[in-house]
């Protein structure tokens, strides 16, 4: 009897850890260090904390005026640590780098013309991965389904925020006026992966999750500061 009550106790623990990190392919991280030099594209000393559903760090110019942009650039994608990479690394990151921009091109492509070109009234989009880990698939599997594995993932999401055997993902957002080189925003961020049942035996499944999340998440940054009346929260587009 003794057994099956800590058993419920850890089945509940679990269930609570994937109420609170959701349930999707990924939620935003509860930390994430940066430092001087280890940025990719503005100085860390700019950023501010987000909060609430903003990235991790962000900054936004308080002068800038995005209601009179109409054409966007959007560049390859950089991933910052190739150099430390093996070749199996190398390109699975560079497979997500490419994922990322196809999901940049998909969702800004709604509001935006896509070009190349450093007109006026035209943004640039910068986007680097600036570190990722696969999931663990059995390990992931263990402890989403076994009791034992459900409350271990619990305990661990409760001391660090991220549950066991999924991946993560962190990232860097800049975005300029193409033509003149202004800063307009910048942002630091770091997804983890929550229990997705269609994905867990995907390694690369949280990853690309919360690169989907990031596109939606421009997109809807952009509209939100265009004073749109129709702006599309990640997630909610059918």
């Amino acid at each position: 009897m003794r057994h099956i009550k800590t058993a419920t106790l850890l089945v509940m623990a679990a269930g609570t850890a994937l109420l609170l990190g959701g349930c999707g392919g990924s939620y935003q991280a509860r930390s994430m260090d940066i430092k001087e030099g280890q940025t990719l594209f503005v100085n860390p000393a700019i950023l501010e904390k987000g909060t609430g559903d903003q990235a991790l760090y962000r900054y936004a110019n308080p002068k800038a005026d995005i209601k009179k942009y109409t054409k966007v650039i959007i560049e390859p994608v950089i991933i910052s640590k190739s150099a430390e990479l093996d070749a199996g690394d190398l390109e699975n990151y560079q497979k997500l780098a490419n994922n990322a921009f196809v999901y940049l091109n998909q969702e800004l492509s709604k509001d935006y013309q896509v070009v190349t070109s450093p007109d006026p009234q035209t943004l640039r989009v910068q986007m680097g991965i600036t570190d990722a880990d696969t999931s663990k698939p059995v390990r992931n599997f263990l402890s989403s389904f076994m009791p034992i594995g459900m409350g271990l993932s619990a305990v661990r999401y409760a001391a660090t925020g991220k549950q066991s055997g999924v991946g993560e993902i962190s990232g860097e957002f800049k975005l300029t006026d193409a033509s003149t080189g202004e800063l307009l925003a910048a942002a630091v961020d770091r997804r983890v992966g929550g229990k997705a049942i269609s994905g867990i035996w995907d390694t690369w499944y949280n990853a690309d999750e919360a690169l989907k999340y990031w596109a939606q998440k421009t997109r809807f940054a952009l509209c939100e500061a265009r004073g749109g009346s129709n702006c599309v929260k990640p997630g909610e587009e059918k």
